[in-house]
């Protein structure tokens, strides 16, 4: 596997957090699909019987960053730190997820655990693929918190009814996905 020089990696991530951040404050992470090469994959695990899976830039734009983010307009993703191997590309990015609804005491609504995204290098300052792991158990306390508190906003609420309608598309039973999450 060829390397990378360090110093393209390290501006793919400050490259990265800069159109991360704009897109927190438009509420729409679409732009960042142009951060992918044409052929990448974005996938994660959602619990013990379904993964998530986009392919192709297009897929990524749609479903990744539109349909799975719609309903966390508001949200922001900061990450906290990154570890960068430059032998392979692969860089791991920790986040957390919080909520501009705030709890009772005035903290937001943020889960426990560790979220973060592990991104694959493609050269061209583009990522060919992503893989995001989350605390589910932690993330699912506190979507129930926030609905048993009734401060779930409208488009988390529409987000939640429109899954429960059937399966969305990029939604898959373990190990079905077009690409593997490994």
């Amino acid at each position: 596997m060829a390397g990378f020089a360090r110093e393209e990696l390290d501006e793919m991530v400050r490259r990265w957090l800069i159109e991360n951040q704009r897109c927190e404050e438009l509420g729409d992470w679409k732009p960042l699909a142009a951060m992918y090469t044409e052929d990448a994959t974005y996938g994660w695990n959602y619990g013990p019987t379904q993964e998530f899976m986009a392919v192709g830039r297009d897929e990524i734009r749609e479903l990744a960053l539109g349909q799975e983010m719609q309903g966390l307009e508001g949200w922001t993703y900061p990450y906290q730190e990154f570890v960068v191997d430059d032998r392979s590309g692969s860089v791991i990015g920790f986040w957390k997820q919080v909520s501009e609804v705030k709890r009772p005491d005035g903290q937001p609504y943020s889960p426990e655990g560790i979220g973060g995204s592990w991104f694959r290098y493609g050269g061209d300052f583009q990522w060919s693929w992503q893989r995001d792991f989350f605390d589910f158990g932690n993330v699912s306390h506190m979507f129930m918190e926030m609905i048993t508190g009734n401060v779930l906003p409208a488009g988390m609420q529409q987000r939640i009814q429109r899954s429960v309608n059937g399966p969305l598309p990029g939604w898959y039973p373990i190990g079905k996905a077009p690409a593997s999450l490994w």
